[in-house]
C-alpha cells in the first residue's frame, strides 16, 4: 500500500531514506529548513570556486558511499589519491605517513612508540565496542599508551576534538575513530588511499536531486518545521512556520561553468522542488524562477524527523516527558570551520594533526588530494575548530576568526603570506555530532517514538562509528531495512 510519508532534513541520511522509500512505491516529500539540500555535506561557493563547506573525505572501504554514488551514476567519478599526514607539535611539522616516519617521531621515546603503535593495533582489532563505553577514554589510552603518551598526543589531540568533555567520553570514541582511519590503510600502516567525485559533493548532492525529483520526490526548501502532530485521524499534520499553504515552484539550473565537461551539468527541476541543489547557484549562469516562501500544512501517514534531537523534541509536542528528556539530554559538539582559498599551497599534508596551542583544531589542505584545476589552480583548506555549542567563539564575526586563523597559519608556516589569500569564508554550525559519554547507547532513544509512525532517526543513533556520510548513509540503510522492507510498519 502506497503511503505518503514526510522527511524533516535533506541531509544524506533523509535523502537516502526518501530514495529507498521512493523506489518501495511511496510519496515522500523532504522538508528542509536551508536553501539548499546536504546539511552538513552542502556546498558553497568560496573564490568563484563550488565546493564542499565543510571538508568530507571517503575511503576505500566506505561501501554504502560508494553503493550510493554508483546508484547516482556517478561511480567512474571517483578519484583516488595515495595522501600523506602531517603532525605539527613543539612548534615543528613532522610527517607521520609511514612506518619509518613514525619511529622516527623525535618527541615520543621508543618504548613510547611501540606502545602508541600497539594501541591502535590493539583498537583496530577489537569487537566488542560496547565495554568501551563503560571507561572514559583519557583512563583507557593510559592504560594502553602510557601516560607520557596520553600527555603529549592522545590528550591534546582528544581537547581539540571535544573540548574539556573528553573527560566525560568514553573509549568507544576513539575506538570508532581508529576503526575508521585503520581501514583507510592499504597493506597495514603504509598507505592511505582517500577518494573524492569530481566536482565535490556540490557534484553528488547535485544527481542526488536530480534522481529524487525523477522518482517523484518532493523537495521543499526554505521550509523549517514548527509542528508534528497527530491527529484523531490517525495522520499526521505537519506544519511549517507560517502554517498557510505554499504555491508550488519551479526552478530551472542552467549550465555552470565547470572545471571539468565530466560533471556539467543542467537540470530541470520538477514543481514543488523549492530551491536550487547548489548552494549559492552562480546567477550569472542560472535562471531562477522566484517561489513563494509562504507556510505551508498538509497531512502525512508516517513522519521521520532526522533533524537534531533537540529540535525533534521541540517540533513533536505529542512526545512523552521522559522522551523528550532523553533527547534534550543528548550533547552535541559544534563547529566553527574555515574555508580558504589561497595561491600557494600549505604543506603537501593531506591532514595536519595539531598537539600545540592552536586556534583551530588541524589543518585540512584538500588540494593535496584533488587536482588543483579544480580550485583554478589554488589551494583549498579548512580550518576546523570544535566546540560546545555555547562556546564564545560562535559570537566572534568572520573578521576576528580570520585574524585568528591566519595568525596561526603564520606561526604554523613561516612561508604563508596573507596576501596570497583569494578568499576566507567562516561555517558555523552548533550541532555537528553527538558526544559520546559513558554508556552513551543504553540511554538512547529508540528510533520509533512511543507516537506509531512518528521516527526520530538522526547522528545521534550512530552508536559505533565516527560521523561522516558513509555511516549515515548505513544507518539510513540499516533503518529503512528494518522498519519499511516487511511492508507498511
Amino acid at each position: 500500500m502506497t503511503q505518503n510519508i514526510a522527511i524533516v532534513g535533506s541531509g544524506f541520511l533523509g535523502m537516502t531514506l526518501a530514495l529507498r522509500l521512493a523506489e518501495r512505491g511511496d510519496n515522500v516529500t523532504i522538508f528542509e529548513s536551508a536553501s539548499e539540500i546536504g546539511g552538513l555535506a552542502s556546498a558553497w561557493q568560496i573564490g568563484g570556486v563550488t565546493w564542499d563547506k565543510h571538508y568530507h573525505v571517503t575511503l576505500m572501504s566506505d561501501a554504502n558511499t560508494r553503493k550510493i554514488v554508483e546508484e547516482l551514476g556517478l561511480g567512474d567519478e571517483f578519484r583516488w589519491v595515495e595522501t600523506k599526514t602531517g603532525f605539527y607539535t613543539d612548534g615543528h611539522l613532522f610527517s607521520m605517513s609511514d612506518t619509518m616516519e613514525f619511529l622516527a617521531f623525535p618527541p615520543l621515546g621508543l618504548m613510547d612508540k611501540l606502545r602508541l603503535g600497539a594501541t591502535i593495533f590493539y583498537a583496530s582489532r577489537v569487537k566488542n565496542w560496547k565495554r568501551l563505553e563503560k571507561i572514559t577514554v583519557e583512563k583507557w589510552l593510559t592504560r594502553l599508551s602510557g601516560k607520557k603518551t596520553v600527555e603529549k598526543i592522545w590528550r591534546p589531540l582528544l581537547k581539540a576534538k571535544l573540548g574539556e568533555s573528553y573527560r566525560e567520553t568514553s573509549a568507544a570514541f576513539i575506538w570508532a575513530t581508529i576503526q575508521r582511519m585503520y581501514a583507510a590503510r592499504n597493506s597495514g600502516m603504509k598507505k592511505e588511499m582517500f577518494g573524492h567525485v569530481r566536482g565535490g559533493y556540490a557534484r553528488v548532492l547535485n544527481r542526488f536531486g536530480e534522481v529524487l525529483t525523477e522518482k517523484g520526490v518532493e523537495i521543499r526548501l526554505n521550509a523549517a518545521i514548527e509542528n508534528v502532530e497527530k491527529l484523531a485521524s490517525g495522520k499526521f499534520c505537519v506544519a511549517t512556520a507560517a502554517k498557510r499553504r505554499r504555491n508550488d515552484a519551479k526552478l530551472r539550473i542552467l549550465p555552470q561553468k565547470t572545471k571539468y565537461a565530466a560533471f556539467q551539468s543542467a537540470a530541470t527541476i520538477a514543481p514543488g522542488f523549492s530551491g536550487a541543489f547548489l548552494a549559492e547557484p552562480d546567477l550569472k549562469s542560472s535562471k531562477v524562477v522566484p517561489f513563494s516562501k509562504a507556510g505551508f500544512t498538509d497531512t502525512f501517514d508516517k513522519v521521520i524527523l532526522t533533524c537534531p534531537s533537540n529540535v525533534a523534541a521541540k517540533i513533536a509536542p505529542q512526545l512523552t516527558r521522559e522522551e523528550k528528556l532523553d533527547l534534550h539530554n543528548v550533547r552535541y559538539q559544534g563547529i566553527v570551520c574555515a574555508s580558504l582559498l589561497t595561491k600557494t599551497s600549505l604543506s603537501n599534508f593531506y591532514v595536519t594533526n595539531i598537539t600545540d596551542d592552536a586556534p583551530f583544531t588541524g589543518v585540512i589542505e584538500t588540494s593535496a588530494m584533488v587536482d588543483k584545476r579544480e580550485f583554478d589552480g589554488n589551494a583549498l583548506v579548512y580550518l576546523p575548530k570544535y566546540v560546545a555549542p555555547d562556546d564564545e567563539l560562535f559570537k566572534k564575526s568572520d573578521d576576528e576568526i580570520e585574524h585568528m586563523f591566519l595568525n596561526g597559519l603564520e606561526k604554523m608556516y613561516p612561508q604563508f603570506r596573507r596576501e596570497d589569500v583569494v578568499d576566507f569564508k567562516v561555517s558555523r554550525v552548533r550541532q555537528v555530532f553527538p558526544l559520546p559519554v559513558l554508556n552513551y547507547s543504553r540511554d538512547l532513544s529508540p528510533m520509533q517514538s512511543s507516537i506509531d509512525g512518528l521516527y526520530v532517526v538522526n547522528s545521534s543513533h550512530i552508536v559505533n562509528g565516527t560521523l561522516n556520510v558513509n555511516e549515515t548513509v548505513t544507518l539510513a540503510e540499516n533503518f529503512f531495512a528494518t522498519n519499511f522492507t516487511n511492508g507498511p510498519n
